[in-house]
């Protein structure tokens, strides 16, 4: 097996192993979504940056993106968070941006962040950018998952599957 198929293999391992984790979770209402009701929080998390699988393979993109973020969670479903890292182009990044996340299956979070980016060369010669990424997260006591899906935009942005690992600090 060569090494991208073996790779391949461990996406889609991982993708079902996603999928089995967000229908395991019994929701309330009479379908698999659920809306989630607003409640205010006062959590504060942080994480070490992501590990994105990118689609175009054949591209020599950076798989490892090490960084440092913050996120601040003022209610059930929505956050700020902002931070920094070594992005695919092997440049650094810059984020900052707002989560939406108002439904659920199970205990999983869906929506979206809107956020301002930079530091890709080929996307405003590095400078920024706006971007709306659909996130799925996954919190469990003070660890959490964020699973993105970063859509290509020409040549200038390449697609990916995103996760970032998360440890609360604050709530």
């Amino acid at each position: 097996m060569t090494k991208s198929k073996f790779r391949a293999a461990g996406v889609a391992i991982l993708g079902g192993a996603a999928l089995l984790v967000c229908s395991a979770g019994e929701a309330q209402g009479t379908g698999p979504f659920t809306r989630v009701d607003s409640q205010p929080l006062e959590e504060t998390w942080v994480n070490a940056g992501f590990y994105s699988y990118h689609f175009q393979r054949d591209k020599g993109l950076n798989d490892s993106n090490p960084g440092l973020g913050v996120e601040y969670r003022s209610s059930t479903v929505t956050a700020v968070t902002a931070g920094r890292f070594y992005n695919s182009d092997r440049r650094y990044s810059n984020y900052a941006g707002i989560y939406y996340q108002p439904f659920a299956i199970g205990s999983v979070r869906l929506g979206a962040v809107l956020g301002g980016f930079n530091g890709y060369p080929r996307m405003r010669d590095g400078g920024w950018f706006l971007a709306a990424i659909p996130v799925a997260s996954l919190e469990y006591q003070r660890f959490g998952i964020n699973l993105g899906f970063v859509p290509s935009y020409q040549d200038r942005l390449y697609g990916a599957l995103s996760v970032q690992l998360r440890l609360k600090v604050f709530d």
